[in-house]
């Protein structure tokens, strides 16, 4: 029965490429890196009641899991090329794994990602992606390149998502903006050809998957700044807004996490070329603060005055 699971997975997700020497059906796969790049790799974890509802559509699941891994070689500035998935079912659930593996395969022929391996095994329902790609040597984004003066920058709105686990613990709230909210948690979409773009722009990049306050600390700590927030222009959606009130926004946005949009730095001289670089991408994204000397990150009002925050965003093992 396994091995018909891992066939029902490999005929949906069949993603040929030239530089896969050896795929699914090996103990390992084997790839070719071209000269002058580096391999760039990372893996995420997704497992059921912790970093989705149970309920999740399958299919919803299946793209998911690819995008958090997408968005992580977004941030890096990196092409995708191939995946590895470990699936981790309560029982053999053929009809479970097909409808997963649409929704995956749907994602991944978006990037051209390969899917060269991976895992079945029963247990409590959880998804492993290992997603890998490749960045002109030199040219990788990473979080510790920011410097004070730097602008700090988002892509998209944020809060959406974390909107959206809001509305399930009140199902009758939102439901004309509900549709809206579910689809940025179910189907985040990797800012992919952004990354691309902000290669020789941005100083450093991470992706906002833990809340804006958590990830960007996490680049303030990396590069040996603090950072500056204006609150007041967090860019938010008219659905999001629509449902909650301002307080309420301010702390989606802030710390809700599971956006998937990128957070970067530019020195005050490049600003000018984000717009531009960025609508190639087809993309927009919002100034929100500045780097700056010390540590931590702050958040101001609209007269410089110090917001009361709220919890940084996700960490495991302190919820």
């Amino acid at each position: 029965m396994e091995f018909d699971l891992i066939d029902a997975i490999r005929t949906r997700v069949n993603i040929a490429r030239d530089d896969v020497a050896l795929s699914v059906g090996d103990d390992a796969a084997l790839t070719r890196v071209a000269p002058g790049q580096q391999l760039v790799a990372c893996v995420d974890t997704l497992v059921a009641d912790v970093h989705f509802p149970r309920d999740t559509a399958p299919e919803d699941l299946g793209w998911k899991s690819l995008a958090v891994n997408l968005s992580d070689l977004a941030a890096m500035g990196a092409v995708p090329a191939w995946a590895l998935l470990a699936l981790t079912l309560p029982d053999a659930d053929a009809r479970f794994v097909e409808r997963f593996a649409k929704g995956f395969a749907e994602l991944a022929r978006a990037h051209d990602v390969a899917l060269i391996g991976g895992d079945t095994t029963q247990g409590p329902l959880s998804v492993t992606v290992t997603a890998l790609g490749t960045v002109p040597t030199g040219e990788a984004l990473t979080r510790a390149g920011a410097r004070a003066g730097d602008a700090v920058f988002v892509t998209g709105t944020l809060g959406d998502a974390a909107g959206a686990l809001r509305l399930l613990r009140d199902p009758g709230k939102g439901a004309a903006h509900a549709e809206i909210l579910f689809a940025h948690l179910n189907r985040p979409r990797p800012r992919i050809a952004v990354g691309l773009a902000l290669r020789g722009i941005a100083n450093a990049c991470i992706d906002v998957s833990d809340g804006l306050l958590a990830d960007l600390g996490h680049v303030c700590v990396a590069s040996g700044v603090g950072a500056e927030l204006e609150g007041e222009v967090l860019p938010l959606s008219s659905a999001l807004t629509a449902v909650f009130d301002a307080a309420t926004c301010r702390e989606l946005a802030l710390a809700g996490g599971d956006d998937y949009e990128l957070c970067f730095t530019v020195p005050a001289d490049r600003t000018s070329d984000v717009a531009p670089a960025l609508a190639q991408a087809g993309c927009d994204a919002t100034r929100i603060g500045r780097v700056v000397a010390g540590s931590g990150v702050r958040v101001l009002d609209a007269h410089g005055n110090e917001l009361a925050t709220p919890q940084a965003g996700w960490e495991h093992f302190s919820q």
